[in-house]
Parts: structure tokens; sequence; C-alpha cells
């Protein structure tokens, strides 16, 4: 039967050679490769202040000391999200207040989000939902606030606004480089920062909290911890995977635009579906996946016909199985009556299809045919 993954990544054999360097030196942490693949990445997304950590929780988890939030503490996040995005705010302490999306692209509505400021809201969230950039000039209503705005980047990589790349509008942004991401790590993040003292903040926060008191003498048995850190760094040989992959980031983005754009041809043709994208000239996503919305359909339909395109070895996705609030934590602690409505349809009405690097022509064809059988024996 043939199979479709909905992610594979693809890792180039030069890199046998570099894992081989990197055990022969017994440099496992802190070497060399992790600098390169920071400067790589520091490069190619034209941000100035870069850290590795060990994934993109973490990196959001790490601004949240920085900011030392508080127990009352809120933070606006998108109801459409993975856990994650809520987890590492209630892990710093905070209350996560979230908000519905736009239906037409999966963001937050940021209309929306500036009604539920309150005296106790320190920051807002906005993920660019599978690659598609949020809308960045509404987003200065809420630095007017004083609010601080995170990006959550996980799926966005090189996605970009008036040609400026996702993760430089935000006060922090971090990025995800799980195995179905552009590129991958295995498991691993990057964090990018506007404000140079939240910078060093983090590089000590993800090293226990890690300071040297003499800037003559930072030898490694000279240092001091001045805030409770914990160790959220990337190693050596995960740094030398993602940095052998950044040559190729702008050829990746190139495919899956490609493969994004001759799937949305094909399955424009069929009724009762709609394609999620974000329609605007400013922005230019990095073409994540494909999201489809079933128009007129049940959670029980959608689960369905995700299990008969596996059958026909086609793989797909769901982003995400449920709106956060509607997970059993948050909604056993918050006791949210708020309906959520798009947040809804997304979660439980749509599926994501593979673009990847590894779809080929055929590939969509053969997607596209699976999928108009299976929704013609309904």
């Amino acid at each position: 039967m043939r199979s479709i993954p909905f992610g594979k990544p693809i890792i180039s054999n030069n890199v046998n050679k570099i894992f081989q360097n990197i055990i022969n030196s017994g440099l496992l942490v802190h070497g060399p490769y992790q600098k390169k693949f920071e400067k790589s990445f520091s490069k190619i997304n034209n941000s100035k202040f870069v850290t590795t950590v060990s994934n993109c929780t973490s990196g959001m988890f790490l601004y949240y000391l920085t900011k030392k939030l508080k127990r009352n503490d809120e933070v606006l996040v998108p109801a459409t999200t993975h856990v994650a995005t809520a987890n590492a705010i209630e892990a710093a302490g905070a209350k996560p207040v979230f908000v519905d999306v736009n239906i037409q692209d999966g963001n937050i509505n940021l209309n929306e989000a500036k009604k539920k400021i309150t005296k106790r809201t320190k920051g807002i969230v906005v993920v660019h939902y599978l690659g598609f950039p949020v809308d960045i000039q509404k987003l200065n209503y809420f630095r007017k606030k004083k609010l601080f705005i995170v990006e959550d980047c996980a799926l966005s990589l090189l996605s970009s606004y008036n040609n400026k790349y996702v993760g430089n509008f935000g006060d922090c942004a971090s990025f995800s480089f799980y195995p179905v991401k552009h590129i991958t790590t295995g498991e691993g993040g990057m964090v990018t920062l506007r404000n140079k003292d939240d910078f060093e903040k983090i590089l000590s926060l993800k090293s226990f909290g890690y300071f040297h008191p003499s800037k003559k003498n930072k030898t490694r048995y000279n240092y001091d911890v001045k805030d409770c850190g914990l160790n959220f760094r990337l190693n050596e040989i995960s740094c030398a995977i993602g940095d052998s992959q950044l040559g190729e980031i702008k050829k990746i983005k190139k495919i899956r635009k490609k493969n994004f754009l001759y799937a949305k041809k094909l399955l424009n043709k069929i009724n009762g579906i709609k394609i999620l994208e974000k329609k605007d000239a400013k922005t230019d996503p990095n073409y994540y996946a494909i999201s489809i919305i079933f128009e007129n359909n049940s959670k029980n339909f959608r689960d369905k016909f995700i299990e008969k395109l596996k059958k026909k070895g086609v793989g797909s996705s769901v982003y995400y199985p449920k709106p956060v609030p509607e997970m059993l934590y948050y909604k056993k602690k918050y006791k949210i009556k708020e309906k959520f409505i798009n947040s809804k349809k997304i979660s439980y009405n749509s599926l994501v299809l593979p673009i990847s690097q590894h779809i080929k022509k055929k590939d969509i064809e053969y997607i596209f045919k699976s999928f108009k059988k299976i929704l013609s024996e309904k």
C-alpha cells in the first residue's frame, strides 16, 4: 500500500562525519556547533539576540521567568494553539486568558483580545497559526498598553510580514525544531529577544541561573547563582543537525509553497470544504501545511475521514484536537463558560494534509483522488 506520512524529516548524510567529530571531541554541550547554529539562525532570521533552548515551550517559559509573573497576573493567549503555549504561562505561575480566533486563518482575534485586557494583564501571546502571520499592525495597540508581546513561532520559521520575518515583532519569540517542522534538531528550539537584558537573563536561566561575579574570571568553576534557573540547553549533536539544515531552509520553503498552491488548486474543485489561509498582500507564510475545514459536518465525520485516509496510506493531522480552554485541566481549574465558536470549528471540523519537502506532485494528486473518493462514499 502507498504510504505518504504527514511529516518526514530529511537529514543530510554529511552530518555523519560531524557527529563523529563531536563524539571524538568529548564536547557534547557548550561547544562550537551551538554557537554556529545560533549565528546561522541569527543571520537567516535577521534577529540580533538569539539563543538555543531545549524546545519551543521552554523558550517561552524562560521569558516568563524573566518577567517574574505573579499568581494573579494574566497573559492573553489564543484558544486555538498547542497546549504548550498556555502551559508555559501556567508553569510560570500566571493565568492564561483565552481569546477566540479568526475563522479565516486561525490566528488570535486581536479585536477580541483588546476587550479582555484588565489591570492584571501583563502580556499577550500571538501564535502565527500554521505559518500565517498575525495582523502585525494591530500589535501596536498592545505595546501602547505596556504589555509584553510573545510570538509563538513554532510553525512559522521564515514566515514574513512586510518583508520582515516573524520573531522580530514581539519582545520575545520562540521557535520549534520538532521533527515535522521545516527543519529539525530532533527536539529543540530557538529564542529571539528584542532586549539585551532579557537575552542575558535567559542565557543565565537556561543554565541553572549561573552568572559570573567577575568579568575578568569567567571560568567554569567561578560562578554564582542569583536566580532559580533550570537546565534548558541544547546539545551539540542537535545543534549540528539544525545548522546543517538551515542552508536548505529557503529551498524547503519554495518546495512547500509549490506543494501548497498545487494542492489548493486541486482541492478547490471539491464542494463543502474550505481551505484555511490568509489572503493579505503584506504576509508571506512559510506554507507549513494545508488545513481543510469541513463546512457542514461533525467531529465524528472528520475523525472517521482521517481513519479512511490512513487506510489509503495518507497521513494527516489535527491542529489541534481541542481548544485549550476545553481541555480538562483548564476546564476544571478556570470553569470557563465562553463558547470559542471559531476555535471549536477548527478543532472539531478540520484536518491538516502534508505538503512538506518529502511530498511530490504525484503524492498530492494521490491525496486529492483519495480525498475526493472518500467524500463520494458518505
